[in-house]
């Protein structure tokens, strides 16, 4: 089976989120199954891109409205990723350093997905399917069946995958002329509350449609920010299919970037002169339990409640715990974090932005991790956070819900709470100060949290049965 991924990110080409690890790795696994994976992503100009030796494989243009645009394929020539890398290029709309937030993001990802298209409409044969990843690439299964130059894709089978239903791309009907010519009858499809849905249109014309996890598949049915009702319409051809994590990438034993590799043999040890070089570094005391963070500091990972919940429970608890926060997002929250840094000195520090080693490190020297998000469609830092014997606190939501257990439940392991409050989170800081007091509860649940597979190879596998389901329906 031959399939083709489309997103925004692919980890390391191109990463903000949770999106590019699962596009960076996905495909990977599919491979070692025995199928054929490839991968196209803009062209960001990113460091791995000068990096890397790349073919021309492909070279056309477009009408986007009024505009003529000239797009070049290329693809990444040594297979460093273990699938096949391609790369959109657009001169003046996708030569550009970061993956969003620019002012023109609707006119540079309706012309990614049309060159996609384009493109895909030259090759001398037909993937067996195309899987698409979220808004930017959400107008794809509807240019493919109902745009007059590509009609002769219809029947290549589509799959929506969606990593965050907040976000959907709306267009103003001002900007529909983008769109390569369609069946006007089908403007439906592209149509939800009055104006152009990305998101929604993928729902409604993708054969079938996943989210990264069971519980956030339900979820989108109550709170889906307006899509609720066409969630409940589609359900029949929707399903959740959990994250893994790459577990040769995060492996404790082998990772290139921690101070001491361990395995679950030696965890105790390993974790602990990891953890005596991180507090080194950060002027934090390796003797009280480690506490960290690391995400974007945005409201639905419920960051602006972490300065109030840690100095709450330094005041509650006293100095009996250590915080490291690494991230960025909020220029308030930021600031706020980097507030603390002075008045709590020795007990607590922060790192605004985002660095992959140090990640790494805080999993491998820290003890707790907290992950108190309003939203969260699968995570995955609960994951990584589990391979190096770090017990997760979560909220109760998406994907957390789905892949930690309450160490006060059977088989339990780690810590959750029901809602993203200061008081939730304080109090769920608590338990897990006195269950680091308990070192032999630690020790146990430090091994039973090393054991859990959560790679990759099962959900791999669920997603080529779900493209059969397609191929035999």
């Amino acid at each position: 089976m031959e399939i083709l991924h489309v997103s925004a990110e692919c980890y390391p080409y191109a990463k903000v989120g949770g999106l590019a690890d699962v596009v960076g790795t996905l495909p990977k696994y599919q491979q070692q199954l025995g199928h054929i994976a490839k991968v196209v992503v803009p062209m960001h100009r990113t460091k791995f891109l000068y990096e890397n030796e790349w073919n021309v494989e492909h070279k056309g243009g477009f009408m986007m409205g009024d505009a003529h645009f000239e797009y070049t394929i290329i693809k990444e020539k040594t297979n460093k990723l273990d699938f096949d890398l391609y790369c959109v290029d657009i001169y003046g709309l996708l030569d550009r350093e970061n993956v969003y937030s620019y002012d023109d993001d609707t006119e540079r990802f309706t012309a990614f997905q049309i060159a996609v298209v384009d493109w895909l409409s030259h090759w001398e044969h037909r993937p067996d399917a195309v899987h698409v990843h979220d808004h930017h690439t959400g107008l794809i299964p509807f240019m493919m069946r109902n745009c007059y130059d590509y009609r002769h894709l219809a029947a290549v089978p589509t799959i929506l995958t969606i990593h965050n239903a907040q976000y959907q791309g709306w267009m103003s009907w001002d900007n529909s002329n983008y769109i390569p010519a369609w069946d006007s009858w089908q403007g439906g499809l592209l149509e939800w509350n009055n104006t152009i849905n990305p998101l929604a249109c993928a729902v409604k014309c993708a054969d079938r449609v996943t989210t990264v996890s069971p519980s956030y598949m339900e979820e989108l049915t109550q709170k889906a920010n307006g899509l609720e009702g066409l969630f409940r319409m589609e359900r029949a051809k929707s399903s959740g299919i959990l994250n893994g994590i790459d577990t040769v990438v995060w492996n404790p034993e082998t990772d290139t970037y921690i101070l001491d590799n361990f395995s679950i043999k030696d965890a105790a040890h390993g974790k602990k002169l990891n953890k005596k070089k991180l507090c080194k570094d950060f002027k934090l005391d390796d003797k009280l339990p480690l506490f960290i963070y690391i995400g974007r500091l945005v409201g639905e990972k419920a960051a602006d409640l972490l300065p109030q919940a840690i100095t709450d429970s330094i005041s509650q608890l006293g100095k009996r715990m250590n915080f490291l926060i690494l991230g960025s997002g909020d220029k308030r929250v930021e600031d706020h974090l980097t507030y603390l840094n002075e008045g709590y000195a020795g007990f607590y520090n922060s790192k605004i932005g985002y660095n992959e080693k140090l990640s790494h490190q805080m999993y491998a020297g820290a003890d707790f991790l907290l992950m108190p998000s309003r939203v969260e469609p699968c995570g995955l830092n609960q994951m990584y956070a589990l391979r190096y014997g770090t017990i997760p606190i979560v909220r109760s939501t998406g994907g957390l819900k789905d892949t930690v257990i309450d160490f006060g439940e059977q088989d339990g392991f780690g810590i959750r709470f029901n809602h993203a409050s200061v008081w939730d989170i304080t109090y769920s800081i608590h338990r897990a100060v006195e269950l680091y007091d308990d070192k032999e509860k630690m020790t146990e649940l430090r091994t039973q949290i090393m054991e859990i597979d959560n790679s990759w190879e099962k959900s791999a596998a669920k997603y080529i049965d779900l493209y059969n389901s397609i191929q035999l329906k």
